[in-house]
Formats: structure tokens, sequence, C-alpha cells
């Protein structure tokens, strides 16, 4: 249900929806960091990004460049972990063709952090040379 047009603001429970959609948002980012050890590499690994942009004192674009690597990732993560979850709970038993969209969003978790590895390498050496 969305608010009436003519309505100069959201009703209440308008407003407590989204609130609670939030709630479920970080609810999952939590499961993902609990269940999946690799998104907490993925996390420790952003930690150690925000360290070496501070003590390089990266400009704004080199901040953005890695916000956007960094951001895709850890989504990709947590498209992975969900992708994982819904195939063990539709397909409980062994199937090749669950294996294979497994490994496939395992895959693009991967390429995302591949790609935001040469980001990293990218603004480090900038700023190095």
């Amino acid at each position: 249900m969305t608010p009436a047009i003519d309505a100069p603001f959201p009703s209440p429970s308008y407003l407590m929806r989204r609130l609670r959609s939030f709630g479920h948002a970080l609810s999952g980012i939590g499961h993902m960091l609990a269940t999946q050890p690799h998104a907490r590499i993925h996390l420790a690994a952003v930690a150690g990004v925000i360290a070496a942009g501070w003590a390089l004192r990266i400009d704004a674009g080199d901040w953005m460049a890695l916000a956007l690597a960094c951001g895709l990732v850890l989504a990709l993560e947590a498209v992975n972990t969900a992708m994982e979850h819904l195939c063990d709970v539709v397909c409980p038993t062994w199937s090749e063709d669950v294996r294979r969209a497994k490994d496939v969003a395992a895959g693009a978790v991967l390429l995302a952090a591949g790609a935001a590895l040469i980001v990293g390498f990218l603004v480090v050496f900038k700023h190095l040379s």
C-alpha cells in the first residue's frame, strides 16, 4: 500500500513498515556475518582498505572507487549467502544442478573480489609513485 498522493507526509504505519524492513535487512547482514567465514574475511579486508586509505590520505575519487568495489564484494557475498540458503531449502539432497548454481554464485563473489583487488592496487600504486 502506498501513501495517498495528496498527503503531506506518509502515515505512521507506512513509516513503521519501512523501519521494520531495515531491521530485516540488518538481520540478514548479521546472519551472513555470523555464518559465512568468507564474509568475515571480506569485512576484515574492508577494514584494512579503510586503514590504508586513511594512512595514504587518498582523495574523494579514490574513496568512491574503493567504496564501490568493497560494497560490490559485500553485496555479492550477501547474494551468494542467500542463494546457498535457498538452494539448501529447495533441494536438501545433493544435486549437480544445485552445485553448479552455488559455484556460479561463489564465482561472482570471486570476480568482484578480484576486481576490487585491482582497484585497491591501482589506488595504492597511484599514491606511492
